[in-house]
């Protein structure tokens, strides 16, 4: 009798070559083009929208509308980014799996943010918006999961560097692009949609994707796609424990870093407006500075060691100390200092944890739907953190509360990622 081995389809192979300079310089620009176009709104364009439609004049108030309109695109990124993880991995086009995603993802981005340009209600900017974050979902989801489909394990620290790297880099330049040129909401909007259209782009256009024949294609039933959603911890602990993990680090990055403006207005004494504003910008280069060094050396550095857990835990224990820095010594000094420990340690995380998590997922059949379920860990926290956050310090425990809070959900992350066994 003959045994015959039957080789798996090279998309559903564990990748072994290297990827070439050039695929992480077009893998690196089409980050670029996708964090400007989604933070630079959070953090400037989206926020003037919404005042504007906003009666009182406390800051809570503020916060609380942007935080609705955040925390229901939030909702729509619980599903967006599971649901198109697992129609990507079940595409059989001629194109690949994953490029017809990218490249519709893009699309349905860019369009919704150029219509979310022309809304003067409130509805109109909460539906927009949300299109805005499911096409973001939809490009982000299938770019993560070629990680998994083409980078080997040696050298996902370092390319997943340049996943985090360009998040800094275009949050400076489109914030810096729309301030100087002081133009208006719907110009704004579309100033970062075209380019977010012309970087993704060559990607799609000069990567290949290897193609999943129809034979391996795994049964779509709907039934089958919302049993998918759920991944036991009992079955696959290391899955479970890496999720716990990133939730728990992004909530603290977020309680530590969005309602930064408010805290120096109302915690450190700095006058409303342009004084604020520009120690704001200041606390953000700072921060921003420390997370492309982390992402792009401590990356490099952690496929160099094979090690991965280390640089989790000591990048989550570091933003727990600049935490509880702003927490127990409220000086501008003091936060500049925390602004480049949190930005050493969220930079260090955002690629080695990406590594880790694409170390760690069931199978190589379902990449893009468990990236995608990872993706929610980030997505999430972020969204519905400015809601949790204005109440625990109008309604709770205030500043130092909040700060606590952020350096308790650092820390236990840190210690969640301690039992994962398949990673070193």
């Amino acid at each position: 009798m003959t045994n015959v081995t039957m080789k798996a389809p090279e998309a559903l192979t564990e990748p072994t070559r290297l990827v070439s300079a050039g695929w992480i310089a077009l893998f690196a620009t089409a980050w670029f083009g996708i964090w400007m176009a989604q933070l630079t709104p959070i953090q400037l364009l989206l926020p003037q929208q919404i005042e504007v439609h906003v009666q009182g004049d406390h800051w809570v108030d503020k916060v609380v509308a942007f935080g609705i309109i955040s925390g229901i695109a939030g909702v729509c990124a619980l599903v967006a980014y599971p649901l198109t993880g697992a129609l990507s991995d079940r595409t059989t086009s001629r194109f690949g799996r994953r490029r017809p995603w990218i490249l519709g993802g893009a699309i349905v981005f860019a369009v919704s943010l150029v219509l979310l340009g022309l809304q003067n209600t409130m509805i109109g900017v909460g539906i927009f918006w949300s299109l805005a974050i499911i096409g973001f979902c939809m490009l982000t989801a299938a770019l993560t999961a070629t990680i998994s489909d083409q980078v080997p394990i040696s050298q996902r620290g370092y390319v997943s560097g340049w996943l985090s790297a360009p998040q800094a880099v275009g949050t400076i330049a489109g914030l810096l692009l729309i301030i100087l040129l002081e133009i208006g909401q719907f110009v704004g909007y579309t100033l970062m949609a075209v380019p977010l259209v012309l970087f993704v782009i060559p990607f799609v256009l000069r990567v290949p994707d290897a193609v999943l024949p129809l034979s391996e294609r795994p049964p779509f039933t709907l039934r089958a796609l919302i049993a998918g959603f759920w991944i036991s911890p009992k079955q696959f602990p290391d899955f479970g424990w890496t999720l716990l993990s990133r939730i728990l680090v992004n909530f603290g990055n977020a309680f530590g870093t969005t309602l930064l403006l408010y805290f120096l207005e109302d915690g450190l004494g700095f006058a409303a407006g342009e004084p604020a504003e520009d120690a704001l910008l200041t606390l953000t280069l700072v921060y921003m500075i420390f997370v492309v060094l982390a992402s792009l050396i401590l990356g490099k550095l952690s496929d160099k060691l094979g090690k991965r857990k280390m640089f989790v835990f000591a990048s989550s224990a570091l933003q727990a100390i600049a935490a509880l820095l702003l927490a127990f010594i409220p000086s501008y000094d003091v936060a500049m200092v925390a602004a480049g420990l949190l930005g050493l340690g969220y930079g260090c995380f955002l690629s080695v944890d990406q590594a880790l998590a694409t170390q760690v997922l069931p199978a190589a059949v379902s990449r893009g739907k468990d990236l995608g379920i990872m993706n929610i860990a980030t997505a999430v926290p972020q969204a519905i953190a400015p809601l949790f956050g204005a109440f625990i310090v109008a309604v709770l425990v205030g500043f130092q509360g909040l700060f606590l809070i952020s350096a308790i959900c650092a820390l236990v992350g840190a210690l969640a990622v301690v039992p994962v066994r398949a990673v070193k």
